[in-house]
């Protein structure tokens, strides 16, 4: 698959999933999402996709300071509702890194566990976008995304798709697109906030 080489610069998110070991997929339970693979789940990048890893990446070293995350015991919580401007494209996207779900998810096994329901939430009453909260401490942290403060990714898209779009707009709309998602990466510090 032909892809853009920034994809390949951009920090994976490492977890553990005891449902890994568990089920004899390796033998320590680690699992790494790189930006491709977002990508390809997604069937796109854009400043959505980009800022939804973002959120996942910062908040899981917010969550998990002193280890690696684990994938499976995290409830995700989300201001917005699914069709609330593109708050089910972040949802997804978190959902396959922490492995929440609303009532989709593996049901666990037998016992109970390994459950993936009921860990993802929508329309939650919480002061910021996003809020992750580790199912084994209760610890939380809340988490802000202002890609804004940066680029304006509306405003790229309309350049291209407006009735008076010039050729050479559309034409160039494309590199100009993938340059503003690689823009918000290198200055993830600034399109992040952490709330704890």
């Amino acid at each position: 698959m032909e892809y853009l080489p920034f994809f390949d610069e951009i920090e994976k998110i490492v977890l553990k999933d005891e449902l890994l070991y568990f089920l004899g997929v390796n033998s320590t339970g680690v699992i790494e999402f790189s930006y491709l693979d977002i990508v390809k789940s997604a069937g796109h990048s854009c400043g959505t996709v980009a800022g939804a890893y973002l959120i996942a990446r910062e908040g899981l070293k917010a969550l998990y300071p002193d280890g690696l995350p684990q994938r499976g015991e995290i409830k995700v919580e989300m201001q917005k509702t699914p069709t609330q401007e593109n708050t089910g494209v972040v949802g997804c996207v978190l959902s396959i890194i922490m492995g929440a779900t609303t009532d989709y998810g593996f049901g666990g096994i037998p016992t109970g566990k390994f459950n993936r329901r009921d860990t993802l939430f929508y329309g939650e009453d919480i002061p910021t976008d996003v809020r992750l909260t580790r199912l084994d401490t209760g610890q939380s942290v809340g988490v802000n995304y202002r890609p804004k403060k940066i680029v304006n990714p509306m405003e790229i898209l309309m350049s291209a798709i407006k009735p008076d779009a010039k050729p050479e707009d559309i034409e160039s709309f494309p590199v100009r697109f993938q340059a503003m998602v690689e823009t918000i990466f290198n200055n993830s510090d600034k399109v992040i906030e952490i709330v704890k």
